[in-house]
């Protein structure tokens, strides 16, 4: 069946937004971001946008909300699916990429997803819980949990009980979701040259002014705690900044994190694999590019 939607993914620093705009300028395409943080106006070194790199290649879901907004997965699957049919309606080929798997699974897998409000009632119960119970909850509603981050913060725990309690039998009668046809690539490197990418990655990032795009983030109003939030990039240097860690602590802390993070990301890619998800994997370090053509054009 001809793919109405390319989808590149890999860790970090795999090189996917290089592959994707290869793929989207080859195919008359244009690139719909599945990060997790390029979503944010003025955190780009950080996320790793590599805006250069796009060049003329319209891109779409990157800069569309400012720091502070409470960017989720529920409002990502609809911005997508929004993007999907602008694109398509325009007879362009819609090209997903990046590296946030929670973002890609909702997609791929269609995922049903619901606008929950607050309840405060149900706040006010959960308020006088320990942890512990809160996170007995909140297994007993959502069995499978897709973000652990839920797990690491009181508030984002108390969300997902109220959004797990609110989403009961809420999904039945909700109109179908887009039919999908994805073509899935995969950029894997041999892991002693996937750690050196990312460690010159972050070296270079530190050279074009990260820790001066946290501090000016700071300065416009983003707190700690915010940044802190953000995690990777965003925690250490505000720690750094904070005077908690020297600047050489900060780089290997932060490295050593950013590598870890790889291997989740990896973690989930097979995971994605296990539950039906075709992805064909190309090697980074060779021609991902010509082998993504002769998949497509097979496919085609």
């Amino acid at each position: 069946m001809v793919p109405n939607l390319l989808v590149v993914l890999g860790p970090t620093a795999s090189g996917k937004t290089r592959l994707a705009v290869q793929l989207a300028r080859a195919a008359g395409g244009e690139i719909v971001s599945a990060d997790s943080r390029q979503v944010y106006c003025g955190m780009d070194l950080g996320t790793g946008k590599d805006l250069a790199e796009y060049g003329d290649t319209p891109c779409h879901l990157i800069d569309i909300v400012e720091p502070g907004h409470e960017f989720n997965v529920f409002e990502f699957q609809r911005r997508f699916f929004e993007a999907f049919a602008d694109i398509s309606d325009r007879k362009r080929l819609p090209v997903l990429v990046g590296g946030t798997g929670l973002y890609l699974d909702a997609v791929l897998r269609g995922y049903r997803l619901i606008e929950v409000p607050e309840n405060p009632a149900l706040r006010a119960e959960l308020a006088g819980l320990e942890d512990e119970e809160l996170l007995r909850r909140l297994g007993q509603l959502r069995p499978v949990t897709h973000n652990t981050t839920d797990l690491l913060d009181r508030d984002r725990l108390v969300r997902a009980i109220e959004i797990a309690v609110g989403q009961e039998g809420a999904a039945v009668g909700l109109p179908p979701l887009p039919v999908l046809h994805p073509l899935i690539f995969g950029l894997r490197w041999e892991r002693p040259l996937l750690r050196r990418r990312i460690t010159e990655r972050l070296r270079q990032r530190l050279e074009l002014g990260m820790l001066e795009e946290v501090a000016a983030l700071h300065a416009g109003g983003v707190s700690w705690e915010t940044l802190e939030f953000y995690g990777l990039e965003y925690r250490f240097a505000a720690r750094f900044l904070k005077g908690e860690l020297s600047r050489n602590d900060m780089f290997q802390q932060l490295n050593s994190a950013i590598h870890q993070f790889a291997k989740r990301q990896d973690t989930w890619f097979r995971r994605m694999e296990r539950q039906g998800t075709e992805i064909h994997w190309l090697d980074g370090s060779g021609d991902p590019f010509g082998e993504a053509q002769r998949i497509l054009s097979a496919a085609s």
